[in-house]
């Protein structure tokens, strides 16, 4: 929240200037009007990393359906949107050819796209329309593999930075290379100042530990020791394991899969282990329980070994229903812990992270056509980077994940809270109930107000304390003038 000019105003105002600055160049003002109208769109969340990382599977258990990828793209550096529309439908863009719509078939757990007749390379884009809740607030790319180049640049990565306005970035373990990755972000002023609009996905994570069923745990402790690592937390704004394929997995189980897995949890469990030791051994050993070897093999291909014997653990202890299992499937995916974070770090924030994009594409513009003036607007560019709170809260946030600040552990959790880390909302900043009255609201926000000034005023503390407190102190005003101007 803005104290004076919102971000969303000045980064408008913005936009017009560059408009009226670049008046003679038609590819210039057509991407600034474009930069304009996506202000007013979705917000952007791409889904990028490595090769095999699992980014069309954790995009298939976000959207509850089969529907990524789309055939015969593997491998080439096709970008893949999925965009909110009344009905399915997926339309082909390829380079110096008209759109063209494509083939679906609807099946009962998503869709499938032909893309018979076209030739590796052709296409640059395919946009996919599907009805579901999850895209109404935002549109999800489905990137190509990315990864550094002979000279050390991330091509997939550039332009995934300059159409989306969020990123998950799914990774094995946080290495070296996927952080070289990430940092090619911060390769711009605006990249410097406003850094973190990247979640880190440790993907995967049912492989963690063997594919013991403790792995979980295992990928969980992996996370917390990333979200400490100065590093990364300087590249992302939340670490999160998640497993796409235990996730989707329960978002599509159905009554038959559930009977099959109880079925399999009669089984005593020393001799079902001794059936998943491997692939090979459960589609094609001979099981105590009578399975057509297709019905194996889908089981296998939509839990894995560690989803089938995590799932009829889960039936033995207590999951006895379709219904149970599901939500519990989810749970122990990280899944359900992923969507919440998309929801306080990204979709909370959007109109922030929509901003922060636009401020980028001119920056790049002006970089790469300066003409005269464009110091002056570049000037202002830099201008809104340092007076734009919002970007001073999601600074401030990254910075309470370590204990680089020194706050002890209530203080930090009260500022993270009040910068909008708990969710933006008022009730949510000042952890009051939902349905609180504006007195009760004020007089929340006034005493933290006068508590953190005196931190901020506080002589005794460190310098990165005192303005730590100054931006809580700034969170607090902006509650204050909100409520002020609602009582008008």
């Amino acid at each position: 929240m803005t104290v004076g000019l919102r971000l969303d105003e000045a980064v408008w105002g913005l936009l017009h200037q560059a408009l009226q600055h670049y008046r003679d160049n038609p590819r210039a003002t057509d991407h600034l009007r474009h930069q304009l109208a996506r202000l007013e769109q979705p917000l952007r969340v791409a889904i990028a990393g490595p090769w095999r990382s699992g980014k069309s599977t954790l995009l298939n258990a976000i959207m509850g359906e089969e529907v990524a990828p789309v055939d015969g793209v593997d491998g080439s550096a096709v970008f893949t949107w999925y965009e909110d529309g009344p009905q399915p439908r997926a339309t082909a863009y390829a380079t110096g050819q008209p759109p063209q719509e494509l083939a679906i078939a609807k099946s009962a757990t998503g869709m499938r796209v032909d893309l018979v007749g076209w030739r590796a390379g052709e296409l640059r884009d395919i946009v996919v329309q599907w009805p579901t809740r999850t895209l109404r607030q935002v549109t999800l790319i489905d990137a190509p593999a990315t990864g550094l180049d002979e000279q050390g640049r991330a091509p997939v990565m550039e332009r995934v930075l300059r159409d989306a306005d969020a990123v998950l970035y799914l990774t094995r373990d946080g290495r070296d290379s996927d952080l070289r990755v990430l940092e090619t972000s911060r390769e711009s002023a605006v990249g410097q100042a406003a850094a973190v609009h990247v979640i880190m996905v440790l993907s995967r994570v049912d492989e963690t530990g063997g594919g013991r069923i403790d792995g979980l745990l295992t990928a969980r402790r992996l996370a917390r020791r990333q979200h400490r690592d100065p590093r990364v937390n300087e590249l992302s704004v939340h670490v999160v394991p998640c497993s796409g394929l235990l996730g989707l997995a329960g978002r599509i189980l159905s009554e038959s899969d559930y009977a099959v897995l109880a079925a399999l949890a009669r089984v005593p469990r020393p001799e079902l282990e001794t059936h998943l030791l491997s692939a090979d051994r459960f589609v094609r050993g001979d099981l105590p329980v009578r399975l057509d070897a297709g019905v194996r093999a889908g089981l296998l291909d939509r839990l894995g070994l560690f989803g089938i014997r995590l799932a009829t653990t889960l039936v033995r202890t207590g999951c006895d229903s379709r219904a149970k299992l599901s939500a519990e499937l989810i749970r122990r995916s990280g899944l359900t812990e992923l969507r919440e974070s998309m929801a306080r770090f990204l979709v909370d924030r959007r109109d922030t992270l929509k901003a922060r994009s636009a401020l980028a594409a001119v920056e790049a513009l002006l970089r790469a056509e300066p003409g005269r003036g464009a110091d002056e607007l570049l000037g202002r560019v830099e201008q809104i980077l340092v007076g734009a709170h919002e970007f001073r809260e999601l600074r401030l946030l990254a910075a309470l994940r370590t204990s680089r600040l020194g706050f002890d552990a209530d203080l930090a959790a009260e500022a993270a809270r009040l910068v909008g880390g708990d969710g933006v909302g008022l009730a949510a900043r000042l952890g009051v109930e939902h349905d609180a009255t504006v007195h009760r609201l004020w007089e929340v926000a006034a005493e933290a107000q006068w508590r953190w000034r005196d931190r901020a005023e506080d002589p005794l503390l460190r310098l990165a304390q005192r303005r730590g407190a100054q931006v809580v102190v700034r969170s607090c005003e902006g509650m204050l003038a909100e409520l002020a101007e609602g009582g008008r």
